[in-house]
């Protein structure tokens, strides 16, 4: 489905560019663009004409309730997953988070807990194991989950066990649990859909290949979220032509003078140069000590 593409589109439109080179990163790319172009046809017929009527018939605060309440919904396994990557203080910030709200925020449809500065995340089990070393591999196109990847994937089946909507009809046995935990499902989708249109308007204008636009997006996001906004500098695949030196992985390191490691020197000064003497130094410096000697002579 077009939501994950949105998404990650909308947030990589600063750094993305379409190519008509193939992508390493993407060796099934016939295939891909087939399931893409499926998900669109999908998403034209049916989920976008619901999340219009959904965006049309309830007004922004409904909207923004539920959001947060799905939001909430998320966050004991947003921080069960910060805890798996060794963040121990995001994860307390996560069930602290959760607790605020469900408590003082009517199950969380009011964001009770941003109000108190309690930040909010966003973790998965796709991040963890990125953080554990696990490579992204091949990137995929689900049918209707949209952009994935091989790890991303297999993320997502152990997301589906973590995500409550699945586990609180089972929970609280309720009859015809199926249908109450289908229900939430759906509404939590429409919603996410209907907070997507209008990233989806800028992508249409923005891309002339939808398909590697959404891809490079995604590829660049997840990575970026796997590093927590900071990734290191990708290394070239194999038999690629090396970075210029100016962007080489690790430039060469001049050994700095001894003026360099002054404690006057810190980060964000302008360095200092040191004088060039002139070869004619000496010459200037004697004749600028004779010349008084010289108009003393002249006035006698």
């Amino acid at each position: 489905m077009l939501v994950a593409a949105a998404a990650s589109a909308a947030l990589g439109l600063g750094g993305c560019a379409s190519t008509a080179a193939l992508n390493p990163a993407d060796p099934f790319e016939p295939a891909n663009r087939a399931v893409f172009e499926f998900n669109e046809e999908v998403d034209k017929a049916f989920v976008k004409p619901v999340a219009q009527a959904y965006r049309a018939v309830l007004p922004q605060p409904v909207r923004t309730g539920v959001r947060n309440f799905y939001g909430n919904l998320w966050d004991p396994w947003i921080g069960l997953n910060n805890l798996l990557q060794g963040k121990v203080e995001w994860a307390l910030n996560d069930l602290f988070r959760f607790a605020v709200n469900t408590t003082f925020g009517l199950g969380g449809i009011n964001d009770v807990a941003t109000d108190m500065r309690l930040e909010k995340h966003n973790e998965d089990f796709g991040q963890t194991l990125g953080r554990w070393g696990v490579e992204s591999g091949p990137y995929l196109v689900l049918p209707i989950l949209g952009p994935s990847s091989v790890r991303d994937g297999t993320g997502l089946l152990v997301d589906s066990y973590g995500y409550l909507p699945w586990r609180i009809p089972t929970w609280r046995k309720w009859d015809h649990y199926v249908a109450w935990r289908n229900s939430l499902t759906v509404l939590g989708f429409v919603s996410l859909r209907a907070s997507l249109l209008d990233a989806e308007s800028v992508l249409e204008e923005a891309a002339l290949d939808r398909y590697a636009f959404v891809r490079d997006a995604y590829l660049q996001r997840r990575r970026s979220l796997v590093y927590d906004g900071e990734p290191p500098r990708e290394r070239p695949a194999e038999g690629a032509a090396a970075p210029p030196d100016d962007l080489a992985l690790e430039p060469p390191r001049a050994v700095a003078p001894a003026w360099d490691a002054s404690p006057w020197h810190r980060p964000g000064m302008q360095r200092m140069v040191a004088p060039r003497i002139p070869a004619n130094y000496p010459a200037v410096l004697a004749a600028a000590a004779g010349a008084p000697a010289a108009r003393e002579g002249a006035s006698e």
